[in-house]
This record gives structure tokens, C-alpha cells and sequence, in this order.
């Protein structure tokens, strides 16, 4: 059965071999971890370090979440009037 771990196993398993105090080897061996695997998260973890602080990708994201909530709110809104204006054309009541 193939083993699961979880982001935190993980992430701590990285940074303690970023630490460089012990050898991959020691870090995996102490952790029942195969040493190529660790060995993988580190290296996927430090490809992926400079997109921490790239704002422009993160800032753009956001723009785009924040535009598109916005613009359901108006919808939401438009909707609601004509909701409102139907229930009256047909002398519905609430």
C-alpha cells in the first residue's frame, strides 16, 4: 500500500534538510522516509520558493477575484429589482 503524507509532514521534512544540520540520508532514515522522496520535496519546494514573493501573478489574481465578485454583486442586484418589479406586475405577495 502506497504511503500518504500530509503538506505539513512534508514541509517540515523540507525544512529541516534546508537546515542542513543532517545529511538527507539521517533526515529520512529518522523519519521512515525513502530518501529520493525527500530529496524530490526539496527540490520541488525550492522551485517553487520565488513564487512566494512574485506580487505581480498573486496582485493580478486578486484584481481578477475582486472584479468578478463585483460584478455578481450587480447582477445579484439587477436581478433582485426585477424580481421585486414581477412580484408586483403580478400582485404576488410575500
Amino acid at each position: 500500500m502506497k504511503k500518504t503524507y500530509t503538506s505539513d509532514f512534508k514541509a517540515k521534512m523540507v525544512i529541516e534538510a534546508l537546515r542542513g544540520e543532517k545529511t538527507i540520508n539521517e533526515i529520512a532514515s529518522i523519519n521512515g522516509v525513502h530518501p529520493v522522496l525527500l530529496t524530490r520535496w526539496k527540490t520541488e519546494a525550492t522551485n517553487r520558493l520565488p513564487l512566494l514573493f512574485d506580487n505581480t501573478k498573486s496582485n493580478k489574481k486578486i484584481k481578477e477575484y475582486e472584479d468578478k465578485i463585483e460584478e455578481l454583486y450587480k447582477q445579484i442586484g439587477k436581478l433582485t429589482t426585477q424580481n421585486e418589479w414581477m412580484k408586483k406586475k403580478s400582485g404576488m405577495q410575500l
